[in-house]
């Protein structure tokens, strides 16, 4: 056989294997994987002292996102580019439903965001705001088309749910093949205690993270566990933040195993120390749930390392500091809340989980790529290194030493989270079905070749 593109000389990691081979790729998908590939009329990477991962996938962005009055600044173009450069080959982004619209209509506004901007492939959770018997009938469809995963929210004026919402979604992705995934927090616990600092003139950024605390997070996810529970459904829990919400999930595996759970990497490096930083600087970290006291950080590790928590996404949702987050400068209430991370993910999780020795090479493609495509429908077609699957493949050198900052990422955002972090180990090709998109660190992909993709039933894990 002739290949387009040979990967060649690599170490290859999946979730389970780690070996030494060649990888031959032809209409965009990986036919062989053996040493000495023919190398005739073929493209040859050469991945010499490198490993070669599946593509990391990102199943919690929010692109082009209305919210708290704002618009999230990384639209389909912009976003998917700083997330091949980081090693990121496919995203599930959140289709937010309006009220009075038919979810159908929703995707017809996300999927008119991305068409000719994406630079990788994408898909799409719907989340649900204005619950009906006629919505409720339409997930049905909505599951059969390709999207068999919803997002409701426990709390957000104007986006939340009620329990009784959260029980019907529940109980109709069970019996057609979707999943349920939650924001869980305690809406009136977060409403009193906001306005009770707003009327004590307790305006700065801290107040944020103190008007949510983990007990608010905690009751949510316990209260989201117990209807699942209840309904016998599968429930995938959102940003999961702290040891308390991460003892719901744990019981609850250990009860009938159908709960799963993401954390993300501001919630494992980054604590609620950042927003104490002068000069209203500590906006540049509020998002919900709020980051935690440092104390949180080893459970959350531990937690991926037993298989607790499954996944890591970003919720890549992203402010300018300036224009945007200051809109908040006289009351935290008013900071559009979200983080930008879709392109570090990578990089951070290899650094601080693999070099760290918190987590094996395996479990870290597992929990940024494998894992990710069978929650959500995607497996084997992506989220892997097989014959057949989609040649959607990251060049890691293992070596390589970044320090991380604002200049050298291509999200459309005025500031990173995670300004002067240093880390050894950094994407230097992404590949999205066989064609090079990203390289040593800049994009030389093409702008709307991004496919969507149709999804599966979704695996509990």
């Amino acid at each position: 056989m002739q290949f387009d593109t040979i990967v060649k000389n690599g170490t290859i990691v999946t979730g389970s294997d780690t070996y030494f081979a060649d990888v031959g790729i032809k209409d965009e998908k990986i036919m062989a994987i053996a040493k000495d590939l023919p190398e005739k009329g073929a493209r040859v990477i050469d991945a010499t002292g490198k490993y070669v991962f599946p593509g990391g996938i990102d199943v919690h962005t929010h692109l082009d996102m209305p919210f708290c009055g704002t618009v999230s600044k990384d639209d389909f173009e912009t976003g998917t580019i700083a997330a091949a450069c980081g090693g990121t080959t496919s995203i599930i982004d959140f289709c937010i439903q309006s009220k009075g619209q038919t979810l159908a209509e929703a995707l017809e506004v996300w999927h008119a965001k991305a068409k000719g901007k994406a630079v990788i492939d994408y898909s799409f959770h719907v989340a649900i705001t204005d619950m009906n018997d006629a919505v409720l009938a339409e997930m049905k469809e909505i599951i059969q088309k390709g999207y068999p995963s919803f997002k409701l929210f426990m709390t957000y004026e104007g986006l939340r749910v009620d329990d009784e919402a959260l029980l019907k979604a529940l109980i109709q992705a069970r019996d057609y093949g979707g999943l349920i995934c939650v924001h869980a927090e305690n809406y009136y616990v977060i409403k009193y205690m906001v306005d009770k600092f707003q009327k004590e003139g307790k305006n700065e950024p801290i107040y944020h993270a103190l008007s949510r605390p983990p007990i608010v997070e905690s009751e949510a996810t316990g209260r989201a566990i117990k209807l699942a529970q209840f309904a016998d459904a599968p429930l995938y829990i959102v940003h999961l933040t702290c040891k308390l919400s991460l003892d719901e999930v744990a019981r609850a595996r250990k009860a009938n195993g159908k709960i799963m759970a993401e954390t993300c990497p501001q919630y494992l490096l980054l604590s609620e120390d950042n927003y104490k930083e002068p000069d209203f600087n500590g906006a540049k970290y509020v998002l919900s749930p709020p980051l935690r006291n440092k104390e949180n950080q080893k459970y959350l590790w531990q937690g991926l390392k037993d298989n607790e928590l499954q996944t890591v996404a970003t919720d890549h949702c992203s402010f300018d500091f300036k224009g945007q987050k200051d809109m908040g400068k006289d009351f935290f209430g008013k900071i559009p809340n979200g983080v930008p991370g879709i392109e570090t993910r990578i990089p951070l999780m290899y650094d601080r989980g693999v070099n760290a020795g918190k987590i094996s090479v395996n479990r870290f493609v597992e929990i940024t790529a494998t894992n990710p495509a069978k929650i959500f429908g995607m497996y084997p077609q992506k989220g892997t290194i097989a014959i057949g699957s989609d040649a959607d493949l990251v060049i890691f050198d293992p070596k390589l030493k970044k320090t991380i900052s604002q200049s050298m990422l291509h999200e459309n955002v005025d500031y990173t989270a995670y300004e002067g972090f240093e880390v050894t180990g950094y994407p230097v090709v992404t590949l999205s079905r066989g064609k090079v998109v990203a390289k040593d660190g800049e994009f030389v992909g093409k702008v709307g070749a991004g496919k969507f993709v149709a999804r599966k039933k979704p695996m509990i894990l």
